[in-house]
């Protein structure tokens, strides 16, 4: 029987996503197709802008409109400070499969349900992507979990200047400091590297990437 290779397109806000994305696929599902479209300058005018303006929405949607006229059978964001923008794209391409960064993290880790006893801890490493990844993890758990966010300060900027030791180092630290967490969501694609650091950090607890649980998720839908 000749293998479902849907065509999956993976939109990103800066490089350091790339890498992680293309090792969950290369590791979970190896026989999609993905193709990458990189604006790196997003992050920069989101921070420029304070906030997702009109414009911003309009980048997103021609994105969304481009990918699609070049045979996307599927979208995958791995920018996680968009949410509102994605979800609009989402909303023109139904019922294609559009998922946001962190949407399948999120739902992995409120599958846990009532074997927790604590909250959900989620480290990130980009501040401004905090707010709207809280508010979309309310939306979802509907307030039956409650989040604990941290910001591990310098690691982005770490990573980014190729020091990825220092990275890894700076995200266990920060995750150590979510000591009632039954779950540690790692929020950046980029951070996906971190795991087994964080994991040797808190111990015995799940650590989730949004990566992996991306790939799990459209795997499920498209097969």
């Amino acid at each position: 029987m000749e293998q479902v290779r849907p065509r999956i397109a993976l939109i990103h806000a800066t490089p350091l996503a790339m890498a992680p994305i293309a090792n969950a696929f290369a590791m979970h599902w190896p026989e999609a197709t993905t193709t990458n479209l990189l604006d790196d300058s997003l992050s920069s005018d989101l921070k420029d802008s304070g906030g997702l303006d009109d414009r911003m929405m309009t980048r997103f949607a021609d994105l969304g409109h481009y990918v699609v006229d070049n045979g996307a059978e599927a979208i995958l964001f791995t920018c996680s400070a968009f949410g509102p923008a994605i979800e609009a794209v989402k909303a023109a391409h139904a019922p294609m499969v559009v998922l946001k960064p962190n949407e399948a993290m999120f739902e992995e880790a409120l599958s846990y349900g009532g074997k927790m006893s604590g909250s959900i801890g989620m480290v990130a490493t980009f501040a401004p992507s905090i707010p709207s990844m809280a508010a979309e993890f309310a939306g979802l758990a509907g307030g039956s979990a409650p989040l604990d966010c941290v910001c591990a300060d310098g690691a982005m900027e770490a990573l980014a200047q190729g020091d990825a030791a220092t990275h890894d180092r700076l995200i266990a630290k920060a995750a150590r400091t979510l000591e009632g967490a039954d779950v540690i969501m790692l929020a950046q694609f980029s951070m996906a590297r971190a795991r087994d650091a964080v994991s040797a950090a808190i111990g015995p607890k799940p650590v989730l990437t949004s990566p992996e649980s991306a790939v799990r998720r459209l795997e499920a839908a498209l097969v």
